[in-house]
């Protein structure tokens, strides 16, 4: 199942996002069932934060609770929310678009999770595993020379990446900076602690970014609870110039392996050791800007921790303050006109 939604505020396109909801079975409920449920739960999820429900909202499908949807969609807005199903004018166009739009996403999304499932089968057979690989847990780490160290965990599964089961690790002064096999230690040691509890399912599978010295850290952590030493491991490393293509991998008790680059599964393993690169520098890069933002504002005489709290609050980011005017500035909460004139002069001063 795919919705397909398009936005527009004051008759400008705002963008599009296309949502596939797990569906077990088509049977268990009709269309109009799980579109109810799809808007009732989208626009719960916003409520409070920056997208409320519109005042007009349009569908391609006529609904016979939609009195009731209009009530509870009203409840979350400051104004009465209206549900159409247009029959004809520019708005079944728009509906029309949408759904095409949305055909078409379904077929792509299709033929990905074959092309998943297949590279997913090529992977099991690569690893001589029993059992399909329902959940594949990727860990890298990222410091900036042994500052804002974090090692982070992120999540794949058959349906694509699980953004919601990713975690950070933030690993503390006591580790030495930039020894990457304690760093390691320290990640897996919490995600998988000697007492378990109902913390998340274990992986099928846990890929590394790294050589035989994280594989074998990762082991040595591992290898003291019994239900976790049977997991497969695989370490990642690139080559002697660091080329894409070039990878090798490693397993306990395996000799090293390089896959052509041509191979599903070389693509496959390099898709998810770099998103958990891009989570891990997304990860360290915001703590080292907000760590920035707050001594700068430190610096701004009769700014406090509540006015610097409400400050980033009101205007999103450091860049967002020092771009505001001494009116947007007294416009926020707890600034007065004079303090308002002395931050603006500060970072006229100081950039």
């Amino acid at each position: 199942v795919c919705f397909q939604m398009f936005f527009f505020r004051n008759g400008g396109n705002y963008g599009t996002k296309v949502f596939f909801p797990p569906i077990h079975s088509l049977k268990e409920c009709n269309l109009e069932e799980l579109l109810v449920g799809f808007l009732s739960q989208f626009y719960q999820a916003q409520f409070g934060q920056s997208l409320s429900p519109p005042p007009l909202i349009l569908l391609g499908v006529a609904l016979t609770q939609r009195r009731l949807l209009e009530q509870a969609l009203s409840q979350l807005a400051p104004y009465p929310v209206a549900v159409q199903t247009p029959r004809g004018g520019p708005k079944v166009e728009l509906v029309r678009h949408a759904q095409q739009n949305a055909a078409d996403a379904l077929r792509r999304h299709l033929a990905e999770r074959a092309s998943q499932q297949k590279v997913l089968a090529q992977l099991q057979a690569f690893l001589e595993v029993p059992h399909p690989l329902e959940r594949i847990e990727i860990y890298d780490n990222s410091h900036l020379q042994g500052k804002h160290a974090y090692g982070v965990m992120v999540v794949a599964t058959p349906e694509g990446f699980l953004k919601k089961a990713y975690r950070k690790f933030m690993i503390p002064a006591c580790v030495t900076p930039g020894d990457d096999y304690a760093m390691m230690r320290e990640v897996f040691s919490r995600r998988f602690p000697r007492q378990e509890g109902e913390g998340s399912p274990l992986p099928d599978l846990i890929l590394i970014d790294g050589g035989k010295g994280q594989l074998g850290a990762v082991h040595g952590v591992l290898s003291a609870n019994p239900s976790l030493a049977t997991i497969p491991l695989v370490a990642i490393s690139k080559g002697p110039q660091r080329n894409a293509g070039q990878e090798t991998l490693h397993r306990l008790g395996k000799e090293a392996v390089q896959l052509t680059p041509q191979d599903p599964l070389l693509y496959y393993f390099q898709r998810l050791r770099d998103e958990a690169h891009r989570f891990a520098i997304t990860t360290h890069r915001k703590k080292r800007t907000k760590e920035l933002g707050v001594s700068r504002l430190d610096a701004v005489p009769g700014v406090g921790a509540a006015r610097k709290k409400g400050l980033l609050r009101h205007f999103g980011s450091l860049e967002g303050i020092k771009r505001a005017g001494v009116g947007d500035l007294a416009a926020a909460p707890g600034i007065s006109r004079k303090l308002a004139e002395s931050i603006y002069a500060h970072f006229q001063n100081h950039g």
